[in-house]
């Protein structure tokens, strides 16, 4: 582990730079620069504003998914008593990432990142640091080879106990709903008993939202695919689902004292536990 993580992160960006094209926006950093992070570059903002004025509900939306994958945490760790995190789909690090929350509250926690982007990879490296009584690592590998993943996660979780697998925000990545079905299907079936599912996604209800992100895939970026809320569901399919259900985020569990959230938001989520 670098013992200065800005000088590595520096570093480590400037050799990035030769394999980055940097004239085209990237989802990581977007969704960084709306979550007020500065891990991003000018192009990242323009299109991330760009996207805004066709759905100025994006950055409210961010800040949900973030304060999601807070709740769940803590009720996978207080509630479920979960002490093993599959996170697919790292993004960059900002505040309250998910070894953050789980360590703070059971400092024994191990959780594993999964993401297959150099850049992601660099910053993961640099920044992801454990508690001395649990563990975080992070692989490489993409959420499109789910057998990859598992064959590297055991080096860090116990299969045969409870693992929390959460898919945050990332699977519209995967365009073909029935890949993502499979994905999903295939990590969830290697889980012990009494190990949980926690999901959010982006969902096709705002016609704002669609033309939004038709706009953002028309510029070359990676795709995104916004899918149904009974798409969501379909992968909950097999689990017991927690209540309050697969719902808007920021009704899931809300915290209290919290105010401020719009309750109608374009993105569902839940936590489902495999029997």
């Amino acid at each position: 582990m670098a013992s200065d993580p800005e000088e590595f992160l520096a570093r480590a960006n400037k050799d990035l730079m030769g394999g980055l094209d940097t004239s085209v926006p990237h989802s990581a950093r977007i969704w960084n620069y709306w979550l007020g992070g500065k891990d991003n570059f000018d192009v990242d903002q323009q299109a991330g504003d760009q996207y805004a004025r066709l759905f100025p509900g994006i950055f409210d939306l961010a800040q949900a998914e973030r304060a999601f994958l807070g709740r769940t945490i803590r009720y996978l760790v207080t509630e479920a008593g979960v002490r093993q995190f599959l996170d697919v789909g790292t993004g960059l690090p900002t505040e309250d990432n998910t070894h953050q929350v789980a360590q703070t509250l059971a400092p024994d926690s191990r959780i594993l990142y999964v993401d297959n982007d150099p850049l992601v990879l660099a910053h993961a490296h640099a920044l992801l640091v454990s508690t001395p009584e649990g563990a975080t690592d992070y692989i490489d590998a993409d959420m499109r080879d789910p057998d990859r993943i598992l064959a590297q996660a055991i080096s860090l979780l116990d299969f045969d106990q409870p693992v929390a697998l959460l898919f945050m925000g990332v699977l519209g990545h995967v365009t073909d709903n029935a890949e993502a079905q499979a994905i999903v299907s295939r990590l969830t079936g290697a889980l012990a008993p009494g190990s949980y599912l926690a999901l959010n996604d982006g969902v096709d209800t705002d016609e704002a939202f669609n033309r939004a992100q038709q706009r953002y895939d028309d510029t070359g970026a990676v795709p995104y695919r916004l899918r149904s809320p009974e798409q969501i569901e379909q992968f909950f399919a097999g689990l017991q689902v927690i209540e309050p259900g697969i719902v808007p985020i920021p009704l899931w569990r809300p915290d209290l004292g919290h105010p401020g959230v719009p309750q109608a938001m374009d993105a569902v989520g839940g936590v489902g536990k495999k029997p």
